[in-house]
């Protein structure tokens, strides 16, 4: 490949410390989703009161206990990943040509992050929070997390779209195999939901050891909540099977054209933080679900979406092959190799 060749393809991403951000920003979103986690596991959620988007009708916090503070920090942060979002749709715009696929992304996390902060008012305003046994309160908090999981794969998106060389815009892909995929991402998703739904009926219904856990989920006494929550695992078991044909077809085709990518040591990534999340899962059951491996288990299957969902792009997002040459964004020339 001549060296006019490689200076083009350069040029054809956009700048390094706009895709830099993008991951940046992924990263952070992850870790409010964490805080949020040991929100609701300490029961938090009411440590501002009903009031929203003021934290018990204040800015600053005088004397405020320890649940004031874990809710105030979330807000806070949760304030601040709205900002970067934003930031980040308008860097994309700024930094890409037109119809890149990096700004359709970038919008939609804009969207759901609008979203989530709807949800989570709603949350706070219906008296959804702390140790509330209301009916709705599962399907609000599922609502929630399916929300949550698509501006994360929203974001993915975003950070791998921004740095394709090839295969950026609609009309330089082509999509294959696309049923398969998306079933097994929307298992995954339901997985999630289910998940979201079992911490919360340990949370508000916690086992003293786990033979009484076991005993509550097969108790007609208990409440449907811990009774449904052998949905989680047996839903997981159902989508790793689809898991595992992603990670085939992703073995088989360890090459996309000339994208150069690798997608066996993606899909290795995927296979380990499977056997992760799966490990993690047993000991959560076992220890009764402490705060720490909570959250450790929500790193684990968030990192797990996130390569999910790059895998799932390779795989169903190729580049059209364009002959012998490379065409570079807003121009019609093209380089020859």
């Amino acid at each position: 490949m001549s060296v006019t060749s490689i200076s083009v393809k350069t040029k054809i991403l956009p700048p390094l410390a706009l895709r830099r951000f993008a991951w940046v920003v992924l990263v952070y979103f992850v870790a409010v989703i964490l805080w949020g986690t040991l929100v609701r596991a300490t029961g938090s959620g009411a440590g501002c009161g009903n009031h929203w988007p003021l934290c018990n009708g204040t800015v600053i916090q005088h004397s405020a206990s320890v649940e004031t503070m874990i809710e105030f920090t979330h807000r806070v942060t949760s304030g601040i990943s709205f900002f970067s979002v934003v930031a980040l749709l308008w860097w994309t715009i700024a930094g890409t040509v037109r119809g890149h696929l990096a700004r359709w992304a970038a919008a939609a996390s804009v969207a759901f992050t609008l979203v989530e902060a709807i949800l989570g008012a709603l949350l706070v305003k219906l008296g959804l929070t702390a140790q509330s046994q209301s009916p709705i309160r599962p399907a609000y908090l599922g609502l929630h997390l399916a929300n949550t999981l698509l501006l994360l794969a929203a974001l993915t998106l975003t950070a791998h779209l921004l740095g394709r060389r090839k295969g950026y815009t609609r009309s330089t892909i082509r999509l294959t195999a696309p049923f398969g995929a998306i079933a097994t991402v929307a298992l995954v998703l339901i997985v999630g939901v289910t998940g979201s739904l079992a911490a919360l009926g340990d949370t508000l219904f916690p086992a003293s050891s786990l033979g009484n856990a076991l005993a509550q989920d097969f108790s007609a006494t208990s409440g449907w909540l811990v009774r449904w929550r052998w949905t989680h695992p047996t839903v997981a078991l159902l989508a790793s099977a689809f898991l595992l044909w992603l990670l085939v077809r992703a073995s088989r085709r360890s090459r996309i054209g000339n994208a150069g990518w690798d997608n066996r040591r993606l899909a290795a990534l995927v296979l380990l933080l499977l056997a992760v999340v799966y490990t993690l899962g047993v000991l959560d059951v076992v220890l009764l679900a402490p705060l720490w491996l909570q959250v450790a288990h929500l790193l684990a299957a968030d990192s797990l979406w996130v390569a999910l969902v790059v895998l799932t792009a390779r795989l169903t997002m190729e580049p059209r092959e364009q002959g012998s040459g490379i065409r570079e964004q807003g121009t019609g020339s093209v380089i020859r190799r």
